[in-house]
């Protein structure tokens, strides 16, 4: 499912274009306001509305980052009335992030020295010391 131009495609979009699951599962989550609404959704479950405020991001972009994390199968909702309370399917993400942090610390978040990929170069990246999520 594709999202718009600046969050890419979701994990079933790369499989299906042949990326291994492992790494269109970390592409997912390379999406910073996706990792924001993920660790909001870990305190509990949240309504659009809930994020947007929370967040401070824009209800289309709530939406549409939640419905990619719902085509991953690491978000779903439940309705009550009209409203829809949306929560993780996958607690055990919290486990792989906080992973993530550790490593993070273990190598002096080496991972800003990588270079970040470049869209307009042909052949990958450049390096810019940008921080690569």
């Amino acid at each position: 499912m594709a999202i718009d131009s600046d969050a890419g495609p979701c994990v079933s979009a790369d499989i299906a274009a042949g990326v291994p699951p492992a790494a269109a599962l970390f592409h997912s989550l390379a999406d910073e306001n996706r990792l924001r609404i993920v660790q909001r959704l870990a305190r509990g479950e949240a309504r659009v509305v809930d994020l947007v405020a929370e967040l401070g991001l824009a209800q289309s972009t709530v939406s549409k980052h939640l419905a990619c994390l719902r085509d991953c199968d690491l978000v779903d909702y439940r309705a009550e009335g009209r409203q829809s309370f949306y929560s993780l399917t996958r607690p055990e993400l919290m486990d792989l992030l906080a992973s993530a942090e550790q490593l993070l610390a273990a190598t002096g978040h080496a991972v800003t020295l990588c270079p970040a990929p470049s869209t307009t170069h042909p052949g990958g990246a450049q390096p810019t010391g940008e921080v690569v999520a």
